[in-house]
């Protein structure tokens, strides 16, 4: 879990609470709540804590999915409504720690809601379904009682959608993570705030329409990503070999390479190769930049 992680990196590097709240500039009473799960950092002191640790926000919120997957949540409120055909879907929500969106067999939308800090998800959070024509409209509510502060740290965000009945897919609000996995639609967009993405087993156009500075792990996608973006300062991870064209658009945009967390001459494809690739990495926008990092296997 997060918590654990979090210590799990101080005590490796040597460093007492009193000393890593100094580095982080904060209480050290605030890094006892983080490490007995009492409280759950900001979007900017995750940060702080991934850079000084060396890793990614990926590579911390990780952690916490996956603790959580194995042994359940504290507090969780589930909501699911049929499908009969293909659908638009439209996803609102007012907040969350982590939202994950992924396809599934199942010919149920299933919307899950869970914290282990937020005891009243259910009377604080509601989901309002809505099924128009070749559309369905999901949004997730805050209620009085919760502050997006808070749903940004504690509440977590799941969405299951059929995977045989979705056309395309948008999704805005504000969080700290957005995983997708295991989906494939003519086009998953999103719009709003964060600041790590994982794509995993994606396939169709998949658009970032965030000016915050990203973290995006690119696990397998099929199709193009468009990062679009002002004035920030992103980084897209891909594994070693995976075959990709890159293009630059709008005014002011940079893409760069790395390997090794080096910089290194693009390795992106050109001329009739990247022709026949099936994935395309755009980014547009004003002023911003875009490093293209290689994982090395098992990374």
């Amino acid at each position: 879990m997060l918590a654990e992680n979090i210590k799990g990196r101080r005590v490796q590097a040597g460093l007492s609470q009193e000393q890593l709240a100094e580095q982080l500039q904060v209480s050290r009473q605030a890094v006892t709540k983080w490490e007995t799960g009492a409280g759950i950092p900001d979007i900017e002191n995750l940060r702080a804590i991934a850079v000084l640790f060396g890793i990614t926000l990926d590579e911390l919120l990780g952690d916490v999915s996956e603790d959580a997957a194995a042994r359940g949540h504290l507090h969780e409120s589930v909501t699911e409504y049929d499908i009969d055909g293909e659908k638009r879907f439209d996803i609102t929500f007012a907040g969350a720690a982590s939202v994950v969106v992924e396809g599934c067999d199942s010919e149920k939308v299933r919307v899950e809601l869970a914290s282990d800090t937020i005891p009243d998800v259910q009377r604080v959070c509601k989901v309002k379904i809505d099924d128009i024509r070749k559309r369905i409209d999901i949004d997730v509510k805050r209620l009085e009682g919760l502050s997006e502060t808070k749903a940004k740290e504690g509440l977590r965000l799941t969405v299951r959608l059929p995977q045989r009945y979705v056309d395309e897919v948008e999704l805005a609000g504000n969080a700290v993570s957005l995983a997708v996995r295991h989906l494939a639609a003519e086009r998953f967009e999103f719009s709003g705030r964060l600041s790590a993405v994982e794509l995993d087993d994606v396939s169709g156009h998949v658009e970032l329409n965030c000016n915050d500075d990203l973290d995006i792990r690119c696990v397998a996608l099929d199709g193009r990503l468009d990062v679009n973006q002002l004035s920030a300062t992103s980084k897209l991870r891909i594994a070693e070999g995976t075959p990709f064209e890159s293009i630059v658009r709008g005014i002011g945009n940079h893409i760069l390479y790395q390997r090794a967390g080096a910089p290194c001459d693009d390795f992106s494809l050109h001329g009739d190769e990247a022709t026949a690739c099936t994935t395309v990495i755009e980014l547009n926008g004003m002023r911003s930049e875009l490093t293209i990092s290689v994982d090395a296997p098992g990374a």
